[in-house]
């Protein structure tokens, strides 16, 4: 009767923590993908491209007008900005 008890805990309680690890990981990974209510954004990212580390050029959309800006470790500087 014990030795039955002992055998079920041992086979079932990692069966029941790796269902619960399993299930957290897939909620992480699907939380990103699931649509919020986030409204309209007034700034969009429309491409990023790294430069060199630590360094990246993005295209952001504002205002009907598209935004060149180098983003680093000093901050956000403005390159050139255009029209769609």
């Amino acid at each position: 009767m014990m030795w039955s008890y002992i055998l079920k805990l041992v086979i079932l309680l990692p069966l029941v923590c790796g269902l619960m690890i399993g299930c957290l990981y897939l909620w992480r990974r699907l939380e990103a993908r699931m649509p919020g209510n986030q409204g309209e954004r007034l700034v969009k990212v429309r491409e990023t491209m790294m430069v060199s580390t630590g360094t990246k050029l993005a295209v952001l959309e504002f205002d009907d007008r598209l935004l060149l800006v180098s983003v680093g470790r000093n901050g956000v500087t403005l390159l050139d900005r255009g029209d769609k």
